[in-house]
């Protein structure tokens, strides 16, 4: 039984980038982890990803770039407010304007930047660079 499904699967995925494979399978597929994983699609961490069901909550084929130094998830899942991400930001991040903080938000996941420039807090799930 897995506690953080989201944890796993960043942890797969970095793993399997430190040893040098093209593409990674993990399981389960959840809408939070698919979401997580498009943002880092987005800001050309991974490649595509794609999705196959089956009735044990599905699998996601992951093909990697190498793009990525470091990625984990946030542990507690600390509430922020919006003006206070430069402070998580020099907690996670290598430097300023250097990777990304993933944050769940009352208008859904979105990164820290995005949530800066909506003015809205949330709470922190996961930091890549």
């Amino acid at each position: 039984m897995l506690h953080d499904p989201l944890a796993a699967t960043l942890s797969n995925v970095l793993n399997a980038e430190r040893v040098g494979k093209r593409e990674v399978l993990v399981k389960p597929a959840s809408t939070m982890i698919k979401t997580v994983l498009r943002i880092m699609n987005e800001h050309n961490y991974l490649g595509s990803f794609e999705e196959s069901v089956d009735e044990r909550g599905g699998s996601l084929k992951i093909n990697l770039l190498g793009n990525i130094n470091n990625c984990g998830v946030i542990k507690p899942r600390f509430s922020t407010k919006w003006n206070e991400f430069e402070k998580w930001e020099k907690r996670h991040l290598p430097a300023k304007d250097f990777g990304i903080l993933i944050v769940s938000t009352s208008r859904g996941i979105m990164t820290h930047t995005q949530a800066k420039q909506h003015a809205i807090g949330g709470r922190l799930l996961a930091y890549c660079y």
